[in-house]
């Protein structure tokens, strides 16, 4: 494992969301309510960012860009590239379905830590 301290844990309050650099990686750590989460800052469909993205009810950040879902816990997708309306369904055979990538996070010593294995 390779973990990286990436932030203080004062940096991150309840609803907010940063991105930091982990090797060659951009990661988008989060806290939705009072959980930490760690993705890939790039939404697989294009590798458009996500740090915009709306977190939905049940767990999940939608891309701004064509709405793809994907579960913050697993990266599972929920919904693929559902924007815009006829064309989102021609822009998904672009790129094949992809789970995001997540990464374990923890809390140590006042420091957010994230564990990226480089590509």
């Amino acid at each position: 494992m390779s973990w990286t301290k990436v932030l203080a844990v004062e940096a991150l309050s309840p609803g907010t969301r940063q991105v930091v650099k982990v090797g060659n990686r951009k990661i988008l750590v989060l806290n939705h309510e009072n959980q930490l989460y760690a993705v890939d800052n790039n939404c697989p469909h294009l590798k458009l960012p996500l740090k915009s993205g709306k977190i939905t009810e049940d767990g999940a950040i939608v891309c701004t860009f064509h709405r793809s879902a994907f579960d913050l816990r697993t990266g599972e997708v929920q919904g693929w590239c559902a924007w815009p309306p006829g064309v989102g369904k021609v822009l998904s055979m672009v790129s094949p379905q992809k789970a995001l990538p997540v990464f374990p996070i923890r809390v140590e010593e006042g420091s957010i830590w994230v564990d990226v294995q480089e590509e």
